[in-house]
């Protein structure tokens, strides 16, 4: 096991969707041309009242959400540049999004709405919103994209809603999984709330915020079956038989190796920082993580002057 501590200098999620990790980013002067470093290892999302979600697009692109607002901002890893891309109308949340590569299509989850919605990357037009659970019993949390569409999370009902994507990019009727076994459960508040997958898309992993355990869950069947406990998970991403779990009441990410099989995982890195203030969803961007600072530390909704998303060298 190696913990890896990044430079502490600055807790929590658990209470709505997707994960955290950050430090600050060095820049290494060889006699080799390299790729330049962030232009600033903080990067404020300009006039947002709270922060929830964010993912990488193309390039060095990013995208963040407002979290009681709905906003969407779009902003460039390598300048530290942001603007917002889409004014929501008022009402509307914004949790966990996820970008589509092959169709330019953002996916958002809408959180306490009951809704989600997609957006083109580019233009921030709307594309298409879909109302997965009535409001007030559902909490639309997360979102992966697999290789036939996106799987949004609900963290009050034991069920995860399928949006296709089809060869030409458009974003079809979406289909509902009823998820069976020890991920169903939905004795707290917040249970079933980040979601990431394999490459090929045959396992879904879930985190639960209720039981502190990750799952997988079979696409076809909803069933599942526990791959680690895990204090607090949120955000959640896989790649390369690696795990990173945001973990925003200890104020940390965890990087997790997962066996070949699914079924069990090891500690590989402890990821914490002085800049983290209870991050909640966490991306990645060649060795770069990428996290956004909700500040529910503060309270819910929060009340922090600033939100920012956090890079780190990794």
């Amino acid at each position: 096991m190696s913990i890896v501590v990044v430079r502490n200098r600055r807790l929590w999620r658990g209470v709505l969707g997707t994960a955290g990790a950050l430090g600050l980013v060095t820049a290494v002067m060889t006699a080799q041309p390299a790729a330049a470093a962030p232009a600033s290892d903080v990067i404020v999302l300009p006039g947002a009242s709270s922060a929830e979600g964010v993912a990488v697009g193309r390039g060095a692109t990013f995208y963040a959400g407002e979290l009681f607002g709905g906003d969407i901002f779009r902003g460039d890893l390598q300048r530290g540049t942001v603007e917002r891309l889409v004014d929501a109308p008022d009402g509307q949340n914004a949790l966990g999004l996820k970008f589509d590569d092959a169709s330019g299509l953002l996916f958002v989850a809408g959180g306490f709405t009951g809704q989600g919605f997609v957006y083109d990357g580019d233009s921030g037009t709307e594309v298409a919103t879909y109302q997965f659970g009535a409001p007030g019993q559902s909490i639309i949390n997360d979102v992966v994209i697999t290789r036939s569409g996106a799987w949004f999370t609900d963290s009050q009902q034991a069920k995860l809603y399928f949006v296709p994507i089809s060869p030409s990019g458009q974003p079809g009727q979406f289909s509902v999984l009823t998820v069976t076994g020890p991920a169903a459960d939905t004795g707290g508040d917040f249970n079933i709330n980040g979601i990431t997958a394999t490459p090929d898309g045959r396992t879904l992993i879930v985190g639960h915020s209720t039981t502190n355990a990750l799952y997988t869950v079979d696409p076809n069947t909803g069933q599942s079956a526990l791959l680690t406990s895990i204090s607090g998970p949120d955000g959640i991403l896989y790649a390369a038989g690696r795990l990173w779990v945001a973990q925003p009441f200890l104020n940390q990410v965890t990087l997790l190796r997962v066996s070949p099989d699914l079924t069990s995982t090891a500690v590989d890195a402890v990821i914490t920082s002085d800049l983290f203030q209870t991050p909640t969803t966490v991306a990645r961007q060649g060795s770069r993580v990428v996290v956004v600072n909700a500040k529910f530390d503060t309270g819910i909704p929060p009340t922090a002057d600033q939100y920012e998303v956090v890079i780190v060298d990794r």
